[in-house]
């Protein structure tokens, strides 16, 4: 749930940037550094306070995330609301990490985008930041409901996401070839980062417990661009048309 922001982030920027806006890589390295230090922020005003590390209660089932539906009933009648937060902070450091989010994204962002954002119009500058005003409530309504499942499901959360974005993207900046793709750095600052979350997700499915087994698959990282690069010229549309229009 930590990376979703950053990666929600990143794909607003670019969607919203424009194809001749050269703004979208400084904002690109804000909103990592906004995530970077609510993030850091976050870890310091947890227990023990002053400090990275946090004290955790170890995690056994998808109930601990829940305890609110496990209230007791001592007479089958009155229910004693006394539950607390079992899995005390992986729940509320979430929720303190996306305030921290938003707080510094709107004390930092829409000055920078001001001031660099030029190739875009007054109305369409503040796109990104509007969006990521739908989206952090969102996510953290989604904290709130199912903290307990993204648990187990954000490695593949992360990939999957990671992914649809990676190609929504290359398909809006119509990369459909290796030069196409090297023909600015920007795409391939964007491209190295989707290679790093599909890397974070795929170590992160293997939980460390038989990592010297699943780094191999760290070479898998690159297929999906390379996927879309190979595959791209026989899904263009105006091509299925023409051949529609053939007969063919």
């Amino acid at each position: 749930m930590a990376m979703l922001p950053l990666l929600l982030h990143w794909f607003f920027i670019e969607w919203y940037s424009g194809k001749k806006s050269s703004s979208a890589l400084l904002q690109h390295v804000t909103a990592m550094l906004e995530c970077g230090v609510s993030a850091v922020a976050t870890l310091l005003v947890t227990e023990p306070v002053g400090t990275l590390g946090i004290r955790s209660c170890r995690v056994q089932m998808l109930s601990d995330w829940y305890t609110m539906l496990y209230n007791p009933s001592p007479d089958y009648v009155n229910t004693l609301h006394c539950t607390q937060e079992a899995v005390y902070p992986l729940y509320t450091i979430v929720l303190i990490y996306y305030a921290f989010c938003l707080v510094l994204m709107m004390l930092l962002r829409p000055l920078l985008v001001k001031k660099i954002a030029c190739g875009l119009g007054k109305s369409d500058r503040f796109k990104s930041i509007y969006a990521a005003l739908y989206f952090f409530p969102i996510l953290t309504v989604l904290q709130a409901i199912g903290g307990g499942l993204l648990y187990y499901a954000f490695p593949y959360i992360i990939l999957v996401l990671s992914v649809v974005t990676l190609a929504v993207y290359m398909s809006a900046s119509e990369i459909q070839s290796f030069k196409n793709l090297f023909a600015k750095k920007k795409r391939l600052i964007v491209l190295f980062s989707h290679w790093l979350l599909h890397a974070y997700g795929i170590i992160s499915i293997s939980r460390l417990d038989k990592l010297e087994q699943d780094l191999p698959l760290l070479a898998l990282v690159p297929a999906p661009a390379l996927f879309y690069i190979a595959t791209a010229k026989f899904t263009e549309p105006s091509r299925i048309l023409s051949e529609g229009g053939n007969g063919h």
